[in-house]
């Protein structure tokens, strides 16, 4: 006779307790047994209590406040204070690059140190993470593996973070190193001069800011996928704020900081994007002087193509777009590595690595303190600046790399995210800013350039093929940013739509048409030198969200040390070193161990700190009858923390 579903008693499919499955169906052998009982214990006859803390949580569905509905608190105040800032650009351009300078000065004074203190704090962070009894802990369930193979999760996370940075500043920022030494590294023309270069843009591009995206990807990650949280930043504050302060005002003050850094981050990217295709059409022949018309008319081209496919629904059509572009990145890299001077950019690989490290803390520390003259200045417009754009790109990739990262463990995932992308970064620059350092020394004047967008470009004019090759830039920096900043205002609409996988069209695009009028704004604050407007708002925008990532960090350690693995190894080795000393006391070598429910609070667990996992505003579980339940040690902890191990 066929099996008649009780509706009362559970099992686990998957991540989700399904009601009406028959209790012979029910897992609960093996050293994932007893964390499969993730419904009413009580109902299956076993003194196990649903959310023990050694013991899975209950997920029976992410926790959204109701995901895809407007949350009109957060799109409503980050849309007027977005919609404000461009109609102060518009009507009133002065005012607002005066306040936006005045801000800028503070920033660097007040609290470049924080920027400072933060990136290099979490480069040693995460590493310790990873190296620790928590690097074993997975961002997902316990018996569940990774989502993605590791060659294809590797090949998405080059996609994340600096695909334009790369283009824009891969020539441009050794050369400028090399010609301007940074302060305290000695005068133009020294003989470290070279290596000092590249080993400063290495430090701008490798540990610190993937580093910063791994902090943030590891607490959504955990949260989303281990504890079953919604799909926003202010989520990941439920260990110390608590989940009625996360869906309340704080909750929404940290959302809408976090669309706010998104957007300037993006924007300042659609920016630099624009200034480097302006820069090409002209030096390929296709327009005269740049000028700020020329530049907002790419941004609305690029901010339309974006928002397009944002909301089109052609994900195949972009990420063929993604893949065909990184396949021209590496032909476009592989040309200059072979054309160029090849030998020398095999002897930087070394170099730039060795130098890195070796600098490595005195980088770290640069600060106004030095002395040195114009440090604050160069601080502004070099590192600080990139600490300030990382921390903006970071709601983006942070939630983009927690993703494709579900099942993989804490130690895998900082290993991948902080080694890939620093590796590209090696070879990329070595490569590029290898070729223009040789080519300045050999006297092609590349140092002559009226502006960081055009050295590649001129760099390029060097070699065979210059026109074609710089079409390819032009296009590379167009797909790069039109398939970064689509999602990006997914991410936007995620945020402002309580954590939603899938937005409205009408709030994606605008977040899309928002990005591509902040940054026409960002451009023209600078005047003459537009890089300056697009670095100047990014820093003042990012400071808030520095705060919020640090508050991150500590909400993701409060989480980590009251882990089910955590737990489960307390309640391990109390319960062995105690049961060990009677086995031995007792029986000599000549015993076994089982476990068996003892007296209330007479139990291994009462002997062990753990998390109050009950939520004040619930109701108390009730309790199970006390009767005594011999079980294979691996069913792991009983009703009330009341289990013993005991000798036989």
């Amino acid at each position: 006779m066929k099996e008649t579903p009780d509706k009362n008693e559970t099992t686990r499919r998957g991540d989700v307790v399904q009601q009406g499955t028959p209790r012979s169906r029910v897992g609960t052998s093996g050293p994932a047994g007893a964390a499969r009982l993730t419904g009413d214990a009580g109902l299956l006859d076993l003194p196990v209590e649903p959310n023990h803390p050694a013991l899975e949580p209950v997920i029976d569905a992410p926790e959204h406040e109701q995901p895809g509905r407007l949350d009109t608190v957060v799109f409503g105040v980050t849309a007027v204070a977005t919609i404000a800032f461009v109609v102060w650009g518009a009507v009133s351009t002065a005012s607002l690059a005066s306040a936006s300078d005045a801000g800028l000065a503070w920033v660097l004074a007040n609290a470049g140190w924080l920027f400072s203190i933060t990136a290099t704090g979490f480069v040693f962070f995460v590493i310790w993470l990873a190296a620790s009894k928590y690097g074993r802990i997975p961002l997902g369930r316990d018996d569940e593996g990774p989502e993605f193979r590791t060659v294809s999760w590797i090949a998405m996370m080059f996609s994340a973070g600096m695909g334009i940075g790369l283009m824009f500043y891969g020539a441009s920022e050794p050369l400028t190193h090399f010609v301007t030494p940074p302060p305290g590294t000695g005068e133009a023309g020294n003989p470290a001069a070279g290596r000092n270069a590249m080993a400063t843009t290495f430090f701008h591009w490798s540990l610190h800011p993937w580093a910063i995206y791994a902090v943030a990807g590891l607490a959504i990650a955990y949260g989303v996928f281990r504890k079953g949280r919604g799909l926003t930043i202010s989520a990941v504050f439920e260990p110390i704020l608590g989940k009625r302060r996360v869906h309340g005002p704080a909750g929404k003050i940290i959302d809408s900081f976090a669309i706010f850094a998104t957007l300037f981050g993006s924007a300042t990217s659609l920016g630099l994007g624009a200034l480097q295709i302006a820069t090409g059409a002209q030096i390929v022949g296709w327009t005269g002087e740049t000028g700020n018309n020329l530049l907002v008319g790419i941004i609305v081209v690029l901010t339309i193509c974006f928002v397009i496919s944002a909301v089109s629904g052609i994900e195949k059509g972009i990420q063929w777009l993604s893949n065909t572009n990184m396949v021209l990145a590496l032909v476009l890299a592989l040309f200059v590595f072979v054309v160029g001077p090849t030998i020398f950019i095999l002897n930087l690989l070394p170099t730039t690595l060795g130098t890195y490290f070796q600098h490595f803390m005195e980088y770290s520390a640069r600060s106004d303190a030095q002395g040195e003259e114009g440090i604050q200045a160069w601080l502004g417009g070099w590192t600080i600046f990139y600490w300030a754009w990382w921390v903006s790109w970071t709601p983006f990739v942070g939630m983009f790399i927690a993703r494709i990262s579900r099942g993989r463990t804490i130690r895998e995932f900082v290993t991948g995210v902080l080694l890939v992308p620093s590796a590209v970064s090696l070879v990329w620059f070595a490569i590029f800013g290898g070729a223009a350092i040789k080519a300045e020394q050999d006297g092609a004047g590349l140092s002559s350039a009226e502006s960081l967008e055009a050295t590649l470009f001129n760099l390029l004019d060097t070699m065979p093929l210059a026109t074609i090759t710089s079409i390819l830039v032009m296009v590379l920096v167009a797909i790069f940013f039109i398939s970064g900043a689509d999602a990006a205002s997914i991410v936007m609409g995620t945020l402002s739509e309580n954590g939603t996988l899938e937005p409205s069209k009408k709030t994606v695009i605008f977040w899309g048409v928002a990005t591509g009028a902040v940054a026409a704004i960002m451009l023209i604050l600078g005047g003459e030198d537009s890089l300056a407007g697009l670095q100047t708002i990014t820093i003042v925008a990012a400071l808030p969200f520095v705060v919020i990532m640090i508050g991150m960090a500590v909400s993701l350690m409060k989480d980590l040390r009251n882990d089910p693995m955590v737990v489960r190894r307390k309640y391990a080795v109390a319960a062995v070193e105690a049961a060990v000393v009677e086995g031995v006391t007792h029986h000599g070598d000549d015993f076994n161990l089982r476990i068996q429910q003892s007296e209330p609070g007479e139990g291994i667990g009462h002997s062990v700190p753990t998390p109050d996992t009950t939520d004040s505003s619930e109701p108390e579980p009730q309790s199970h009858a006390d009767q005594p339940v011999d079980r294979p040690v691996d069913e792991r902890v009983g009703h009330d923390d009341s289990s013993e191990m005991s000798t036989r």
